[in-house]
């Protein structure tokens, strides 16, 4: 079937995790997504951690299948195929500091008046209002702030850091993929209905969807006048039948019987029936009978417990580590693993789009784009001359891969050729 943003397309402007996370939903969903960099850093993930010379392979997995467009947007000409662009768009993402679209002329307004029917969006920190909103912050700190990082750890100790940016993906990318989809569905209705078919403006802030999503803790301080410190939680260790238990090869298993029926089964695989009665044990009396479940779990190695499990059905499985997850039969039955090749001949394995349409995967296998991979062609398509493009390049307004830039022009140092943005580190 044909993907359902399939001809549309979509301006990002956005560096980092969340952004780029967006746009890769709306690229497997169909769109046409071209990164709209500056002419100095660009999307600083592709350098983020890596030796000089080398590509980040987060950025190829962030990036892949997308084209790149390098412009100086503070530059009068820079800011005219922006806005070029702007009129071809149906989609515009953008994680700068609330305030600097504005300052680039770039303001909603601006886009609307050039495009009525483009869906713009912003992702931030704090969202475009509000006393915080110009505070810089990363993952961590909108976790802090929503509520989120204060449940996440064990009993007794410190608030723990996830490697699975909370606020960053759930709170950004998804929130704001959902966002954009819900506004290209109401300019699609409104067209329907006789309407103009007008765009609209989402202002998606990593601390509100993360917030919004808080909902267990949330349920428990509605229900107790306060949320319960980190690990006393139904689904943080109160429950002995919903725990993480230790093997006897310092591997892990995960216990995840919420339910009578599948509590049962557990007592019966590790051979006690007697601690079927016990599952609504709490406080003191279910300490010690976590105490027993560790116990027995830490009698035996990882692989004696996946095999022990393996034919119940009650929700126990191994934890496995990010190599292991890529071998892991279900995730390859369901096609969810692909490799990248760079130019380099680098072979990056990732995820490969999650949600399917129809009964074939679409798989884009292509890495991430080079900075201004695509400027020449994406002008070209705007019927700019050949003698035009050579033109602004050696002004240093435009960049293409593989040219030097103009050394008349330092883009580095200028203020809005690469606004301070909000987004986390990978």
């Amino acid at each position: 079937m044909t993907l359902p943003l399939s001809g549309m397309l979509v301006l990002d402007l956005s560096r980092l995790l969340p952004g780029p996370m967006c746009s890769m939903h709306l690229h497997d969903m169909g769109a046409r997504v071209i990164k709209v960099e500056d002419t100095g850093a660009g999307d600083y993930t592709r350098s983020l951690g890596m030796p000089k010379g080398f590509v980040s392979p987060a950025f190829h997995i962030l990036n892949r299948g997308k084209e790149s467009i390098s412009l100086d947007l503070s530059t009068a000409e820079g800011h005219e195929l922006l806005m070029k662009l702007v009129a071809k768009a149906d989609i515009l993402l953008e994680s700068f500091r609330p305030g600097v679209m504005k300052k680039l002329g770039l303001a909603y307004e601006q886009l609307k008046a050039v495009n009525p029917r483009l869906v713009a969006c912003s992702i931030s920190g704090f969202g475009q209002t509000g006393p915080w909103a110009d505070k810089a912050g990363h993952d961590m700190n909108y976790c802090a702030t929503a509520g989120v990082l204060d449940q996440v750890g064990e009993a007794g100790g410190a608030p723990t850091l996830s490697n699975f940016q909370i606020a960053d993906l759930a709170g950004g990318s998804l929130s704001a993929a959902m966002a954009i989809l819900g506004g290209v569905v109401g300019r699609l209705n409104s067209q329907l209905n006789g309407g103009a078919g007008e765009g609209c403006y989402l202002d998606v802030s990593m601390t509100d969807c993360t917030f919004a999503h808080n909902v267990i803790p949330l349920a428990t301080m509605n229900l107790m006048g306060k949320s319960l410190p980190r690990g006393q939680d139904m689904l943080t260790g109160a429950r002995p039948c919903y725990g993480i238990y230790k093997t006897a090869d310092d591997l892990y298993m995960a216990v995840g019987s919420l339910e009578q029926k599948f509590w049962n089964q557990v007592c019966d695989v590790l051979g006690h029936p007697e601690w079927q009665n016990r599952y609504w044990d709490m406080g003191a009396k279910a300490d010690q009978l976590r105490s027993e479940v560790a116990a027995v779990f830490a009698s035996q190695p990882q692989s004696h417990w996946r095999e022990v499990f393996a034919d119940t059905d009650c929700c126990v499985t191994p934890i496995l580590s990010p190599q292991q997850a890529f071998e892991h039969p279900q995730l390859l039955a369901r096609e969810m693993v692909q490799v990248l090749t760079t130019a380099q001949g680098q072979k990056i394995r990732c995820p490969a789009p999650a949600i399917q349409f129809g009964e074939q995967k679409h798989i884009t296998d292509k890495p991430g784009p080079e900075q201004g991979e695509h400027t020449l062609s994406v002008l070209q398509e705007l019927a700019l001359a050949e003698a035009d493009i050579q033109q602004l390049l050696s002004r240093g307004v435009i960049r293409q891969a593989g040219h030097e830039m103009a050394t008349s022009t330092d883009n580095s140092n200028k203020k809005s050729s690469t606004p301070s943005t909000k987004e986390t580190t990978v």
